[in-house]
């Protein structure tokens, strides 16, 4: 008997000092940095764009494709929070859009100063936010079927209370609107708001990597009954995460205001979708427990170079939402192989 285990654990020892092949490589590469794998996508269009046709790399083009993605770009710092987890929320948009009614009705209609109208939907997306953790992390519902309820429900309120109409953004008041303020940074043309989305993705870095939240986060979604063993308040994480990115959301339609010009229902109809695509092309694990807020940066903007460098290119919208669809297959089979080497570690 002793005989027969040394030498099976010698047998697993030499498996295991085998020399590694170069995919193997690779792919514990990419396990280890996941940004990598969008950042030579987003390389690859760039170049492929810009040679289809040579207005892409104009300044004034690349200014307008960072504009372009800062809503969806906010909205896939809350949504990788939650994704993190193991979780989804389909009703980020649906969440954006109701804080931005709130705030252009409260600032349009009543007459609220734009600041206090700006904290009102700040406060109303986190408690947005902790309807759906509390539905998640306290009754233990699946977060698809909270997000996709709440979507209807959120997007409904929205509608309500716009009434049909739109609040324009000459009696929002200068607050609201400030986002939409422009400067240049030498050849290029940005907003306040895009400054605002940068922020948060330094911001949510930091907290990630260096903070003991950020460590839970990750922790429970990695697996959530080796966290709690720890010692890790799976409830309370999850809640906080729903609540976090909840105020992210509000954060959202601040920028919006100020990309839109107004206070309105029909814009962002695809946020939802779209900040989902954004963390998948990213490299965020749909499973939980893996990637950065760097990789979903990237991916959001993978996803404005496509569509942007698509259109230039004169391909028909139908394609490019085919192209998209593409990107957030070939993004889900990446993540698949790449997860085998974290399961044979």
């Amino acid at each position: 008997m002793t005989t027969t285990t040394h030498e099976q654990l010698t047998a697993a020892e030499a498996f295991r000092s085998r020399p590694l092949t170069a995919v193997q490589r690779i792919q514990r590469v990419l396990h280890r940095h996941p940004a990598i794998s969008p950042l030579i996508v987003l390389i690859g269009a760039v170049i492929v764009f810009g040679l289809v046709n040579e207005r892409f790399w104009q300044p004034s083009n690349l200014s307008l494709i960072l504009q372009q993605v800062a809503i969806v770009g906010a909205l896939a710092v809350g949504q990788t929070l939650i994704i993190l987890t193991a979780g989804i929320d389909l009703s980020v948009g649906a969440i954006m859009i109701f804080v931005t009614m709130v705030m252009g009705t409260l600032a349009g209609q009543y007459g609220l100063p734009g600041w206090l109208a700006f904290l009102v939907g700040i406060a109303v997306g986190a408690l947005a936010g902790l309807i759906n953790g509390v539905l998640v992390a306290q009754v233990k519902l699946p977060p698809f079927i909270v997000t996709l309820g709440t979507l209807g429900i959120f997007t409904a309120l929205a509608l309500l209370m716009s009434g049909g109409r739109s609040i324009r953004g000459d009696v929002l008041g200068p607050f609201l609107t400030w986002t939409a303020t422009s400067f240049s940074v030498g050849p290029f043309q940005l907003t306040v708001g895009v400054v605002i989305v940068i922020l948060l993705y330094l911001v949510g870095g930091f907290v990630l990597s260096q903070t003991a939240w950020g460590r839970h986060v990750y922790a429970v979604g990695d697996d959530a009954d080796a966290a709690r063993l720890a010692g890790i308040s799976t409830k309370r994480v999850l809640l906080s995460v729903y609540v976090v990115g909840g105020i992210i959301f509000a954060l959202s339609a601040w920028v919006l205001i100020g990309r839109v010009g107004a206070a309105t229902t029909n814009s962002a109809v695809d946020a939802n979708l779209d900040s989902i695509t954004a963390v998948v092309i990213g490299g965020i694990s749909l499973f939980g427990g893996r990637g950065r807020l760097l990789g979903t940066l990237l991916g959001a903007i993978i996803v404005g170079v496509f569509r942007n460098g698509l259109a230039l290119a004169r391909v028909d919208v139908l394609y490019q939402t085919l192209a998209i669809g593409i990107l957030i297959i070939a993004a889900v089979s990446l993540d698949q192989w790449i997860r085998r080497t974290g399961a044979k570690r």
